[in-house]
């Protein structure tokens, strides 16, 4: 399990990383992400995911890849709402996990106490929540939930005091929410949230135009609403006219700016 584990987080990474020029991530954004990294599981990985599905999802990793957008507005996993985005100070190019900044050394702990004794670095990293909690963002949630699922695989003899079920719905959408631009957005603007666009002739704002409105159109203007028919065309390309751009994609001594750091 656990191999086919890690061949399923590697997939789907990489899919996302070659379908984020052409679809946004609303629900049907997800769906075929999901739908896509399925067709190129192992019989031993679909075995480890169809065994960590609901049954109500028939075992279709698909079908439940958008369950984190329909429960996070319900009271009680209003908590999650902050693991689908992380945002970066305005203007800055990059996310760091860790953004040094200087105070007075009388706010610091003695351990970031520079040899100038009047000030200090603190290390603030852009995974946060708006209460400042740290790792509350997607990077973390990334993080979090595939732990989760490795430290299972890797010790499938003990109890396991995880819901591995949601682990798998939430890192298979998470992977996705990260690879839309503006999941990776600023603060000023809440990830393009506050900036008022027109889309043909609805008025509405940035993020939502990546998210769902993307891709609406794209199925009405060259799939004939079939959404079936532009996962066939995206799966062509990925092995088509996308598979030589793959190395340009995947590295980042490429372009430093868009590469989180570890």
């Amino acid at each position: 399990m656990s191999s086919s584990l890690r061949q399923w987080f590697a997939r789907v990474l990489v899919l996302t990383q070659l379908i984020n020029g052409a679809l946004c991530w609303g629900k049907e954004g997800h769906y075929t992400v999901c739908k896509i990294a399925e067709s190129y599981f192992e019989e031993e990985t679909v075995a480890a995911v169809k065994k960590l599905l609901p049954k109500s999802a028939d075992g279709d990793l698909a079908s439940v890849c958008s369950w984190p957008d329909e429960i996070k507005h319900h009271w009680q996993w209003r908590w999650t709402s902050p693991l689908h985005y992380v945002d970066t100070p305005d203007y800055r190019c990059n996310y760091e996990y860790c953004r040094p900044f200087i105070l007075p050394s009388s706010n610091c702990l003695p351990v970031f106490i520079s040899e100038i004794q009047s000030i200090c670095c603190v290390c603030e990293g852009d995974c946060h929540d708006t209460h400042k909690n740290q790792d509350r963002c997607v990077t973390g949630a990334i993080f979090n939930y595939t732990m989760q699922l490795m430290s299972a695989s890797e010790n499938s003899d003990t109890i396991v005091h995880y819901n591995l079920t949601e682990a798998l719905m939430f890192l298979s959408h998470f992977i996705g929410d990260i690879h839309q631009p503006l999941h990776v957005g600023f603060l000023g603007d809440e990830g393009g949230n506050t900036i008022t666009v027109r889309w043909y002739r609805r008025k509405t704002n940035l993020h939502h135009v990546w998210d769902n409105m993307i891709i609406e159109s794209a199925l009405k203007t060259y799939y004939n609403k079939s959404l079936p028919l532009m996962i066939e065309a995206l799966q062509a390309n990925l092995t088509n006219d996308w598979s030589n751009d793959v190395p340009l994609w995947e590295s980042c001594q490429l372009n430093q700016t868009a590469c989180p750091n570890p």
